[in-house]
């Protein structure tokens, strides 16, 4: 695989194209002027961000005094202790509330009690948190935020809605700002017909319109969630699109709803209809000089996220004309970024050629042919630093060119920082690995116990060599992906429990590399719904002009995985094991055949599929980076498992007129915000229901970019009812007594007690378990332990003092089975009670 363009070869000059815009009066205009830029990606790229609007500089500061004042408001900054910020107006409370809006004040002030649940409210979405997770807080300046009425024959008199049932259908905007919602009611289904009633650069409000049998409500949307074109729409009719001071109110509202492109496109519109206006030309050229820096930090952003290719095109491309110096030295800094690495590319393989030529035995020249080859075929940008020490110590006199060949190659199989000089080792790496990746392969034992057998005769193949070439190497079973009509997306089907076979959807990133390791979310699709569609509200919908789907989790480098994972003729979620076996099948497999960072793997459903999330996030909490119920409910074991939540973070996502969905999870969700340990933050929506709150997106992935999983905790404390939620980070428990055992199509179980499973990693090479389960399995890590002393275990009434010795059976059948390349378990020791 090359991942270098043959670009790289004759660098491109940068475009000189004028970028000025003058015609904004529809989107026809826009996108003949954007084709100034002769750029199709770059246009479509910059079309779909949701630009983010920075503090204007110092050229702008008169203009925003005029057009956007500020005010030090009643508004303050969280920071939380895993480093996400939290704004809004503060408020403080002793609970989760039940009454939809009756306790959630801002009142910071108040002081009696003990009020640990601490809120912001930034008038679209009300934030829970703990005051256990508070690292920072601070006084925050609160932007005076346009707001623009909206005339609408809004109901006055009526039954006011206190929660919202079921949704069956909502229309799209018409030109007037109105849709038709339709829900069931008690009585049946309903229509409300909303109006758009006020927009500001956060919300939307939307209000119940007059009608026959009126129905007072108010909710509130994201702004951005609504396209321009309705907005425009609206605001065009209501506006006197004659008077400047009221285009400039539509320019403002743009700017800060961070649409920076439509603001740049209405200031440019105002300019052209009252030319006096000219003293706002050079603040048009800084809005498109924003409008350009964000398009360069979206661009480095996706090059982070490993879109060399895509991202190379974009900055070959990249328009000078009527853009600030400053911004392009940055392209220019990251072009030249591309060509020292294709640079250095060339000048790795050149050198390794060279010195392969210099081996004089010829079974050994033979041997690293191979070797040879796969470093031409898939040294690539994303492997490339492996070469850096070869590289490094390639002008080193003392190093013999055999010793410099070794490097390259151990480092190439090993990973970067990882080198021998010792050539026969080095190519016996090669051998060890294809054994290790035919090890896990294979189902049979046999064939297993050869391989095991093979393995100790090749030289390199300890553990701790093994363990490296784990992490270097590509997937087991890498998927062979054909041509499909969405690029990346494949639906794969596996074996489940029994006979009945499992079936995943998956959607790879932009430029999927099998060498890069990427984030994933699995997506559990809500009743109704298929795991396309939480493809398509994770990843977007295909953009047919640049071949590829623009939504978050591409921009962001993240795998999806969708498993479908109800049971046939069933719409609820049951917290049966063939649905946990769905979920967990199909991530293993998926770790199998891609590329995924297991530290950074995310949970996350909608509605019975947001309760199974909530379920299986709390049952197998080792696996997760952090899960995102949305609209979930707290049923069953969620309540007798809360002790596993202080393991994993959680999201939580819902609508305040959700029915009373507040009432039924208040119990959980003050457990998370009235205790230590818990890193939980629950969102909810001012007047929504039960939605799938797309609105949310943007917040999520700033939370998932802050989170990473702790493989390894020192000390943790996590319950089970369920045989087959045994297996807690480095404990796995089987056996668990009868009297403690409640299957699903028991609940409710009178009188049962829980299982615990405590267990913790103490200093001096000691370890502590206790649990009611009658066998133990620990398994150990070096960063448990230190394997060259004797390890202390106490396991419930028993103490033992052994060597715990690293196995590479041990090794590989722990990857075999939990498929986690990354880490590994080198040991284990057993421990049965006696009855």
């Amino acid at each position: 695989m090359n991942m270098f363009p043959n670009e790289y070869r004759k660098p491109k000059s940068y475009m000189r194209n004028s970028v000025l815009i003058s015609r904004y009066n529809n989107e026809a205009a826009i996108s003949d002027t954007l084709a100034l830029y002769k750029v199709t990606n770059l246009h479509d790229l910059l079309s779909n961000l949701n630009f983010r609007i920075r503090q204007l500089r110092y050229g702008l500061v008169i203009w925003a005094i005029v057009l956007c004042p500020f005010v030090i408001g009643h508004a303050a900054t969280y920071t939380l202790k895993n480093n996400v910020q939290v704004k809004g107006e503060p408020g403080r409370l002793t609970s989760i509330v039940v009454e939809p809006g009756t306790a959630v004040t801002p009142n910071p002030d108040v002081s009696e009690g003990i009020r640990s649940v601490l809120f912001t409210d930034d008038g679209l979405r009300r934030t829970f948190f703990s005051q256990f997770q508070v690292r920072t807080v601070a006084p925050s300046e609160r932007e005076n935020l346009e707001s623009i009425k909206i005339d609408q024959r809004v109901s006055s008199a009526g039954k006011r809605l206190v929660s919202i049932g079921a949704i069956v259908r909502i229309t799209p905007f018409d030109e007037y700002g109105r849709r038709s919602f339709h829900v069931i009611g008690v009585r049946g289904p309903m229509q409300i017909v909303q109006g758009i009633t006020e927009i500001t650069p956060r919300y939307t409000k939307l209000e119940a319109l007059a009608m026959k049998n009126s129905i007072v409500w108010e909710s509130r949307v994201s702004t951005t969630s609504i396209s321009t074109n309705v907005l425009r729409n609206v605001l065009y009719k209501q506006l006197n699109m004659n008077d400047a001071g009221d285009r400039l109110r539509i320019v403002r509202l743009f700017m800060q709803a961070e649409l920076y492109q439509d603001a740049l496109v209405e200031l440019q519109a105002t300019l052209k209809q009252f030319p006096d206006l000219k003293n706002l030309d050079q603040q048009s050229q800084l809005l498109h000089q924003q409008a350009i820096e964000r398009l360069i930090s979206e661009i480095e952003n996706r090059k982070e996220g490993g879109q060399h290719e895509r991202v190379f095109k974009w900055l070959a491309n990249f328009p000078t004309t009527g853009v600030a110096v400053e911004t392009q030295l940055r392209a220019r800094d990251l072009l030249k970024e591309f060509a020292d690495e294709a640079q250095q590319h060339k000048r790795a393989l050149d050198l390794f050629e060279s010195l392969l030529e210099e081996v004089t035995d010829a079974d050994m020249k033979k041997k690293i042919e191979p070797i040879h080859q796969e470093i031409k075929d898939e040294l690539n940008l994303n492997t490339l630093n492996r070469m850096s020490d070869f590289l490094r110590l390639s002008t080193d006199d003392t190093i013999s060119p055999e010793s410099k060949l070794s490097m390259a190659i151990s480092s190439w199989l090993l990973g970067a920082g990882n080198i021998n000089e010792n050539l026969a080792v080095s190519v016996s790496l090669y051998n060890v690995r294809n054994a290790v990746r035919e090890y896990l392969a294979t189902d049979d034992l046999a064939t297993r116990q050869n391989l095991l057998e093979k393995l100790r005769t090749l030289e390199g193949s300890s553990p701790a060599n093994i363990a490296m070439l784990l992490q270097a190497m590509k997937p087991v079973t890498p998927y062979e992906m054909g041509e499909t009509e969405v690029p990346g997306m494949y639906t794969i089907s596996i074996d489940g429990l029994g006979s009945k076979p499992v079936e995943y959807t998956v959607q790879l990133p932009p430029d999927y590399d099998p060498y890069r390791s990427y984030p994933c979310i699995v997506a559990l699709h809500a009743e109704g719904k298929s795991p396309v569609d939480q493809i398509q509200w994770w990843c977007g919908n295909l953009n047919k002009r640049m071949n590829m789907r623009m939504g978050q989790a591409g921009r962001y480098g993240y795998v999806v995985i969708a498993p479908k994972w109800t049971r046939d003729g069933k719409t609820n979620y049951g917290f049966t094991v063939h649905e946990h076996a769905a979920v967990l099948l199909s991530l293993r497999d998926a770790l199998k055949k891609f590329s995924i960072d297991s530290d950074r793997v995310f949970l996350s459903g909608h509605s019975e599929a947001g309760t199974a999330a909530w379920d299986i996030g709390l049952a197998h909490p080792d696996l997760w980076a952090g899960v995102i119920p949305i609209v979930a409910t707290a049923e069953k074991y969620i309540g007798r498992y809360w002790q596993n939540g202080r393991q994993v973070p959680f999201y939580f996502v819902m609508g305040e007129m959700d029915g009373n969905q507040l009432e039924i999870n208040s119990g959980e969700f003050n457990r998370y915000l009235q205790r230590t340990g818990f890193d939980t933050m629950i969102v909810e929506y001012r007047g929504r229901g039960h939605e799938h709150f797309q609105d949310e997106i943007h917040h999520l992935m700033r939370w998932m970019r802050a989170h990473r999983r702790a493989f390894t905790p020192e000390k943790f404390t996590c319950s089970t009812l369920r045989p087959w939620d045994n297996f807690f980070f480095w404990v796995e428990v089987d056996d668990l007594p009868e009297d403690s055992i409640v299957m699903p199509i028991m609940w409710p179980k009178q009188n049962v007690r829980d299982v615990e499973v405590v267990a913790e990693i103490v200093s001096d090479n000691r370890i502590r378990v206790k649990t009611a389960a009658n066998k133990i399995t620990i398994y150990f890590t070096p960063d448990m332990i230190d394997f060259e002393q004797r390890v202390s275990i106490y396991t419930n009434s028993s103490n033992t003092t052994k060597a715990i010795v690293p196995s590479t059976e041990v090794m590989l059948e722990d990857v075999r089975t939990r498929c986690d390349r990354f880490h590994p378990f080198w040991a284990k020791h057993e421990y049965s009670r006696s009855r």
